[in-house]
């Protein structure tokens, strides 16, 4: 009995045929290739170590990953909001299910980091010198696109007037809660009017009426089938947004302690301030009403 088995040191040969049987493009000098697309050159040249230390590296790849899926969030969650100003709801209902898988994606970006030990921390801290992620302009039009205002947050981007008219165009616009309960009101229930038409730069206060307004919904599921799936988008991503805040604040300690943030803050005491942040309160509230 024979066994058939490929010769060692025969797996590149192998491949070559296979990439010739497959007919692969291999000569890109005519055309656009997968780096061309991509812009590689400038997103694998963009990491520029101001320590010697090795870890920075880990540091800066984190952060700019993250960079770059808040702004995925950012592009998901305008269109969203916009689809639920719309009457066009259900559209966004795939737009903020991927807001919640983008939130576990910075999830696990910070058990990445959790690997990085406090020495090694702080052999790369001083070069750091006050930037923060406290001071992320994607980050801040992300708290304020889920409701959360404050007029001190545009302080950090006045020195960028491009990043400031952002952030201050988000700081200004209604939340996709506004937008939501816009679309219950809509929908012939009970909203009060100063939760409609308001200042959106001021913080949501919570409201009995509106509590109510999801209880209606939530007691009735399926004769308020699309708005009920809504409320439930809402409470997925207000899930996986605690889950991201509560991971920071973890890393954190875990690294620094308890130490100043580079940015001014306490650090971990301003974190774990920001873990009791409601962003959709009555949809919190309703699961006790029910």
């Amino acid at each position: 009995m024979s066994t058939s088995r490929t010769p060692a040191g025969n797996g590149a040969g192998e491949t070559e045929r296979i990439v010739a049987e497959e007919k692969a493009q291999l000569d890109f000098s005519q055309s656009m290739s997968y780096g061309d697309y991509l812009h590689l050159d400038e997103v694998l040249g963009a990491q520029h170590p101001l320590s010697p230390a090795h870890d920075e590296m880990l540091f800066i790849i984190q952060h700019q990953t993250s960079e770059l899926w808040m702004k995925l969030m950012l592009h998901e969650l305008a269109a969203a909001t916009a689809a639920v100003a719309a009457d066009q709801h259900a559209d966004s209902f795939k737009m903020l299910a991927r807001v919640s898988r983008i939130m576990e994606q910075l999830v696990s970006a910070w058990t990445v980091l959790s690997t990085m030990t406090p020495p090694e921390y702080s052999a790369m801290r001083p070069y750091l010198a006050s930037s923060s992620g406290f001071q992320s302009a994607q980050y801040r039009c992300i708290e304020f696109a889920l409701g959360n205002k404050n007029a001190a947050m545009l302080k950090p981007h006045a020195h960028r007037p491009d990043l400031l008219a952002q952030v201050e165009a988000a700081y200004r616009s209604p939340s996709l809660y506004d937008e939501s309960l816009r679309l219950l009101a809509r929908r012939g229930l009970a909203i009060p009017a100063d939760h409609l038409e308001r200042d959106w730069t001021q913080p949501y206060v919570a409201s009995p009426q509106v509590e109510a307004a999801w209880l209606t919904i939530y007691r009735e599921p399926h004769a308020h089938w699309d708005l009920y799936q809504l409320g439930e988008k809402l409470a997925d991503i207000e899930d996986a947004f605690r889950l991201w805040r509560f991971r920071h604040v973890t890393t954190v300690e875990r690294v620094i302690g308890f130490k100043r943030g580079t940015g001014g803050t306490g650090g971990v005491s301003y974190l774990k301030k920001m873990l009791e942040v409601v962003l959709f309160p009555e949809i919190w509230t309703v699961r006790t009403a029910l």
